[in-house]
């Protein structure tokens, strides 16, 4: 059959035997040289003194790394402009890299301290946010701080002195259910305002530097679970403290 095949002169052509997966890594590698040339191509386009493509080099650099940018730019970057950038793009990145250190402290504080369970953390783009059930804090209706409620407050102060370098901003939440007949608060704003305002008070009182903090009240905006259950409700109130790092 095969000399019949040569007599017609048709040609037989064999399978190559697929590529073992040793030779994975010269995609890789290959990947990795035209990223590189990209780069360069880049800065060399960058070195160049003609102002449209380096603004729109640019552009395309700020929306990569800030997310924003979506609309095209209508006027010119500078190289001061975009100097300012960088600079504003490195700090953003050292900060949040710091708060990183802090929140595993948060995270230390709270196996030591006895906090654990009940003082909750989270660590989002820079802020820390540490929050306490309302129940914790304050009785039902009620804006003044019980004595457990002090208790477990307290156990933050040297976590707060040590870093005075972080701003406090106290934040006050409750459920949907206005207060009661006969309360002293006209509506939901002004209780978790007020219980907010206390707890800042109670930290002025043990040492805190009231120029490092703010009182929020926020009532029943941002709820965590729905307002549907009697269980939701009670994990909607609370007092978070976000901390952000103050920038000298």
């Amino acid at each position: 059959m095969k000399d019949e095949d040569e007599e017609l002169g048709l040609e037989i052509e064999e399978e190559e035997e697929p590529q073992g997966k040793a030779g994975n890594w010269l995609v890789t590698y290959a990947d990795m040289v035209t990223l590189l040339l990209a780069f360069f191509v880049l800065l060399f386009s960058l070195s160049t003194i003609d102002q449209t493509e380096f603004t729109d080099s640019f552009t395309a650099i700020k929306k990569a790394l800030t997310g924003e940018g979506a609309e095209i730019a209508t006027s010119r970057i500078t190289s001061r402009e975009a100097s300012t950038l960088v600079e504003q793009i490195e700090l953003r990145r050292s900060i949040e890299q710091a708060q990183r250190k802090v929140y595993q402290e948060v995270r230390y504080l709270q196996s030591t301290k006895g906090l654990e369970g009940v003082v909750s953390a989270k660590l989002d783009k820079g802020k820390i946010t540490l929050r306490l059930p309302s129940e914790v804090l304050f009785a039902s209706g009620s804006a003044q701080l019980q004595p457990r409620g002090k208790e477990v407050v307290a156990r933050l102060k040297s976590f707060f002195i040590k870093h005075a370098d972080q701003t406090i901003n106290i934040k006050g939440y409750t459920d949907d259910v206005p207060p009661g007949p006969g309360s002293r608060f006209r509506d939901n704003w002004e209780l978790s305002a007020m219980r907010a305002v206390n707890v800042l008070r109670f930290l002025v009182s043990l040492g805190i530097s009231p120029n490092r903090m703010t009182a929020t009240g926020l009532a029943d905006l941002e709820p965590l679970f729905p307002n549907n259950t009697p269980q939701n409700r009670s994990k909607n109130r609370r007092v978070e403290f976000v901390l952000e790092r103050i920038v000298s």
